[in-house]
């Protein structure tokens, strides 16, 4: 029994490490185009000297991206939660899953 519920609780752990590392390219983009248009606009970055094809292209690349990488991530862990975690609370899920995803970005961002 208490092998089951380690197991139960390790694979959602393991699983969002995992989609991590994935998660780096729309993690990356969407800063590239936070950092590109509306930050620089603001005055709080840089704009990229040689981006001078405007927003639609980033946007062309990022929503596919994005959503696709959103989606994989939004149904795995639906169904990690019901089929595995079914009694876990809900809040303290999400917020763990996020976590963990975003998790490679920022080591790589602050190590890399």
């Amino acid at each position: 029994m208490r092998r089951t519920r380690l197991w139960k609780t390790f694979v959602p752990v393991a699983a969002n490490l995992l989609l991590g590392i994935p998660a780096v390219v729309p993690l990356f983009v969407i800063w590239y185009l936070l950092s590109n248009w509306p930050l620089a606009d603001l005055g709080w970055t840089q704009r990229e000297p040689t981006e001078n094809d405007g927003i639609l292209p980033g946007l062309v690349v990022a929503v596919p991206v994005v959503g696709v990488f959103g989606i994989v991530w939004a149904l795995l862990n639906l169904w990690m939660r019901r089929r595995l975690i079914a009694g876990a609370p809900s809040y303290p899920y999400w917020s763990l899953a996020a976590t963990l995803t975003l998790a490679p970005y920022v080591l790589l961002v602050a190590f890399g």
